[in-house]
């Protein structure tokens, strides 16, 4: 089936290290601010965009606020009365704006939408956040004796990776080192500015305790703030605005391919190993390869960089399998040959990732598609990997539950 091309002109980041509730403002200035940011960076009308999709997880419970459209069409005097919508599926909630996006383009029925995700998550405890997120797992069934719901369920899937393959804690030291290490290279990153202390990553009970299980802290995303922006256009409007700017169509960024599967609710319904093949979560493996075929990707090789996700170390390492690097099992050689890192045949997370850069849930999806664009777009800076074609991201909702992969590319 041929799909219509759906172009990425662009977007804005909010810095993802700062307390938006410390500094006394709420979830609508960090919108406000991500889409002023965007219509400033890439020279464009707020009366040009004709509907917008928001990607946001748990608004209500962190700021008691639903009703997300409405508070985006109240930034501009000119953005009233267009149509919009919100998403929901955990932490991938902004692959879910991005999906719907496409969608209405793909359909004709706009040619320029902007898709917003969002999260505020830093105006609370660390517990009661915990509680709030673990709103994605099957309530009242699972993990009900956790202290970090999330935590505990990632343990879980790396004790089952431990007893069915082998682990060695190291190599998950490693991956987060790696990303943090990219984050320092990334001016909107949380933790850009950590002095990286070697005992973060050793199992130093003062500098890197264990959290829950077998995770320790080092293994953890980010609790974040945050906001990203993305124009999504046809290639009509795509066309117009090259010509404007003096560009050539060829010159911008489009989604190649795109994957979206959702398993089960409960993670022992995923870890039962008579629903398992060739890798442990086929579904995962399975959208990856949708996104790739749809792209017209061999494997993942050749792909020049990778945005995955990283909300526990034992995701990124399962997701390197997953994504065709290695065998099940055997994401190690990977970690151990450098492939991953930058400068490396394949890097991973050169933005720093959810643990380096910052997991503002319903933000992450987005954010990680502005990564791929910038990386093809030549524009991420610091962090940018030299020559890259084609980026492919992961974004990865509850315990594997919801799972959608996107290829960009020129």
């Amino acid at each position: 089936m041929t799909h219509k091309r759906v172009y990425i002109l662009g977007g804005y980041q909010t810095d993802f290290s700062k307390n938006w509730g410390r500094a006394g403002k709420g979830i609508y200035d960090l919108l406000a601010e991500s889409f002023q940011g965007a219509i400033a960076a890439n020279d464009m009308a707020p009366k040009e965009i004709q509907s917008a999709h928001i990607g946001n997880f748990v608004g209500e419970l962190f700021c008691g606020q639903g009703q997300l459209g409405g508070l985006f069409t109240s930034i501009h005097p000119d953005l009233e009365g267009i149509p919009t919508a919100r998403h929901e599926a955990a932490c991938a909630s902004g692959s879910m704006a991005i999906l719907a996006a496409m969608t209405e383009i793909e359909a004709e029925r706009v040619d320029l939408t902007c898709v917003l995700g969002v999260e505020m998550m830093r105006n609370v405890n660390g517990k009661q956040g915990a509680d709030y997120l673990g709103a994605a797992a099957w309530a009242g069934r699972e993990a009900v004796e956790a202290n970090y719901p999330w935590v505990y369920l990632f343990s879980q899937l790396a004790a089952f990776y431990e007893e069915r393959y082998g682990l060695n804690k190291e190599h998950l030291a490693a991956i987060a080192e790696t990303n943090y290490r990219n984050a320092q290279n990334n001016p909107n990153a949380q933790t850009r500015n950590w002095n990286l202390d070697g005992r973060l990553f050793q199992e130093d009970e003062e500098f890197n305790p264990i959290i829950e299980g077998v995770l320790r802290k080092s293994d953890c995303g980010r609790v974040t703030d945050g906001c990203a922006t993305l124009f999504l256009a046809s290639e009509k409007y795509a066309r117009e605005y090259a010509q404007r700017r003096g560009m050539k169509l060829s010159q911008i960024p489009y989604i190649k391919g795109w994957g979206h599967r959702t398993a089960r609710m409960l993670l022992e319904d995923k870890l039962a190993v008579t629903r398992m093949g060739k890798y442990p979560f086929p579904h995962l493996h399975g959208a990856i390869m949708d996104a790739f075929q749809r792209a017209d990707i061999e494997d993942v090789w050749s792909l020049d960089a990778v945005e995955t996700h990283d909300c526990f170390t034992i995701s990124e390492y399962i997701a390197l399998e997953h994504f065709g690097m290695t065998k099940a099992g055997e994401a190690w050689k990977v970690i151990e040959a450098d492939t991953i890192k930058m400068g490396g045949k394949l890097p991973v997370n050169p933005s720093g990732g959810l643990i380096g850069l910052g997991h503002p849930v319903g933000a992450t999806g987005v954010r990680m598609l502005l990564d791929a664009y910038k990386q093809v777009a030549q524009k991420a800076g610091d962090y940018q990997v030299e020559g890259a074609k084609n980026v492919a991201t992961l974004n990865i909702g509850g315990s594997f539950t919801t799972i959608a992969s996107f290829v960009v590319g020129k």
